[in-house]
């Protein structure tokens, strides 16, 4: 436990810092934020004879984890710090403060450099002596362990969930809205967005490149998904540029595929496109991506951009040109210099 002795008979001023990785439970009349404020007022309330006083001020990051430093309320704990209103922080667990051994170390240097001290409720240990140093040390390295794996585990599932072709969250697309009446969410066609995505495949094969299949949507006021967030909020809805075309065109998941890293497997959702017209325009992007798209693409008729490969490391060669007085002499070359 972190006695601290008073000064001249001054009060400590201890703030309670909480934290909680995820936002689930916080709309909750008694969460998990007021039991680690509750129990850290308690310990204060115990110290009240060496003349520990709580302060007023809240500083609750809710829904923000503990594996960098970009919390509200952690800015506003610091900046505190630095003005000098706080003595003492108190926090329920080391990992509400950090998970990170490296941003605990900038955190506690802080501490250090305004004479503030650190209490953890559950953890008691003295931050002014050595071994008290040593045991936060430990204790952090075990946190940032947990966290760490923790990570893997999530990485692991996500993997499994993908094999298994299930949909594992993240931004609607156009053409799919998200199903979530059953245990786990699931990918429904909208019938009036899935026409629109056939179109914009069938537009590409019959345009040949991205530029008039952008000019031809913006024309038809067609726009990306929109949806709302759980916090209400409205997303998406902007009208298509080329990234857009580009990334609706390439998504596996219109073919009733799921992607893991370079795997594809077959989704649990209904396919809005075949696959060989999925197949057809994967085919149609590669030979524009090799200069027979697009004439920008290959503006100065290198005829054989794309084509040339150096035999020696297999890259391709690209095509430049060098000026001699009026002159310009084209060749190709290898775009990476090799060592």
């Amino acid at each position: 436990m972190n006695r601290i002795k008073k000064p001249n008979s001054q009060e400590i001023r201890c703030a309670i810092y909480t934290r909680k990785s995820c936002e689930e439970g916080l709309d909750q009349e008694f969460n998990s934020l007021h039991a680690q404020r509750e129990s850290a007022e308690a310990f204060i309330a115990s110290q009240q004879h060496e003349g520990w006083q709580c302060l007023p001020e809240m500083y609750d990051d809710g829904g923000f984890s503990g594996g960098d430093m970009e919390r509200p309320a952690l800015t506003r704990l610091v900046a505190d710090i630095d003005a000098g209103k706080i003595d003492c922080v108190v926090v329920y667990k080391v990992d509400r403060l950090s998970r990170s051994l490296l941003d605990f170390s900038k955190i506690m240097s802080t501490f250090d450099e305004h004479g503030v001290s650190f209490v953890s409720v559950t953890q008691q240990f003295n931050t002014t002596h050595s071994m008290g140093r040593l045991t936060l040390n430990i204790l952090l390295s075990f946190a940032q362990f947990e966290r760490e794996i923790i990570g893997e585990r999530i990485r692991d599932k996500l993997a499994a969930q993908r094999r298994r072709g299930k949909w594992t969250g993240g931004i609607p697309v156009l053409g799919y809205d998200v199903d979530r009446s059953g245990v786990s969410p699931k990918l429904v066609i909208n019938a009036d967005e899935a026409r629109r995505v056939r179109r914009i495949f069938k537009l590409y094969l019959q345009l040949g490149s991205l530029l008039p299949v952008v000019e031809s949507l913006n024309k038809r006021k067609w726009v990306n998904k929109s949806w709302t967030t759980k916090k209400g909020l409205p997303r998406g809805g902007r009208p298509f540029d080329k990234p857009a075309v580009h990334s609706l065109i390439t998504n596996p998941i219109y073919a009733g595929k799921t992607k893991h890293k370079k795997e594809l497997y077959d989704g649990e959702h209904e396919s809005i496109i075949d696959s060989s017209l999925f197949q057809r325009v994967q085919t149609q992007l590669k030979q524009n991506s090799n200069g027979r798209g697009n004439h920008l693409v290959n503006k100065h008729g290198a005829l054989l951009k794309g084509l040339l490969h150096c035999k020696a490391c297999g890259c391709k060669m690209t095509h430049t040109f060098s000026c001699r007085g009026t002159k310009r002499y084209r060749y190709y070359k290898l775009s990476l210099i090799h060592i």
